[in-house]
């Protein structure tokens, strides 16, 4: 029993790196978005169980979105120095594992689909392909950051869904909102990994833009406050809500600040920054209902 325990922890521990588990931002990052819908398509009162089903969405579709990245970039990570040494780009995880951990982890998530309505069913579907194919896209186009952002905001429609029965076009503009913030702060991402991503031939954003990148960054940034104003403007959300975005365009001013002598450790902290804008925004949307 204990060479049982000694053999499948260490496993165990390999799996939980690949989901990502010891670095929550990712869960952060798409987890915002969903909140924001979901307290906006349920007028500030959402049903606890579709909320519930919705988080634990979140996490499982992450993680799978995690492992199955690794997956397509397990020749590539080991030449990447942020990445070199993830469980497959170290081989301490087989491809046939990850692949199962991916599907394992799809299925529990669909299982927990099927307790809503059928457009929320219907919409998991997209959900499923954009999440499997991101990785493969930087191998495609010179803009992941948008296939990652369809796939980050997809949360969004599938939370109205669930609660409304319909997807308005309300719905789809803070869809566009989602892909706009995640095109922005990815961007700052992909901008720590530049040099190596030109190396090895993949695409990104960062190289896209090129010198270009701080000022592609700030105009997506000035479309996410500009929808997000479009919308609360339109629901009638008060000084809570302001308030937020105010906050919340003095944080991209920061991440701006920050970004601008381009390092690596400086463009990774502005976007782990982008969790406070999620925050920020999801926090005025709640202080508007309660108030």
């Amino acid at each position: 029993m204990t060479t049982l325990a000694s053999d499948v922890t260490p496993k165990l521990r390999q799996y939980g790196l690949l989901m990502r588990l010891d670095k929550p931002i990712g869960t952060l990052l798409l987890l915002w978005p969903c909140l924001w819908a979901l307290w906006i398509a349920g007028a500030g009162r959402p049903a606890p169980g579709v909320v519930l089903v919705f988080l634990l969405g979140v996490f499982l579709m992450r993680s799978a979105g995690c492992v199955i990245n690794d997956f397509a970039d397990r020749d590539i990570d080991p030449f990447v120095e942020r990445t070199r040494e993830r469980p497959l780009a170290a081989r301490r995880v087989s491809a046939r594992e990850a692949l199962a951990l991916f599907a394992v982890l799809c299925l529990a998530a669909f299982c927990l689909v099927l307790t809503q309505n059928r457009e929320t069913i219907l919409l998991s579907i997209p959900a499923v392909i954009l999440a499997a194919t991101y990785p493969y896209m930087k191998r495609v186009h010179s803009l992941p950051q948008a296939h990652l952002g369809a796939a980050f905001g997809w949360a969004v429609p599938m939370s109205f869904a669930a609660l409304t029965g319909e997807v308005s076009a309300l719905a789809w503009l803070l869809f566009a909102v989602a892909v706009l913030w995640a095109i922005a702060y990815d961007t700052s991402y992909a901008m720590v990994d530049r040099e190596d991503d030109l190396r090895v031939g993949v695409k990104s954003s960062a190289i896209l833009f090129g010198r270009f990148d701080r000022l592609a960054i700030g105009v997506a940034q000035a479309l996410v406050v500009a929808g997000l104003y479009l919308i609360g403007h339109r629901l009638g959300l008060g000084w809570p809500f302001q308030l937020a975005l105010l906050a919340g365009s003095g944080l991209f001013a920061y991440q701006q600040w920050l970004i601008r002598g381009r390092s690596r450790e400086a463009c990774f902290q502005a976007f782990l920054n982008n969790n406070w804008f999620g925050f920020s925004i999801f926090a005025g949307i709640l202080g508007h209902y309660l108030v």
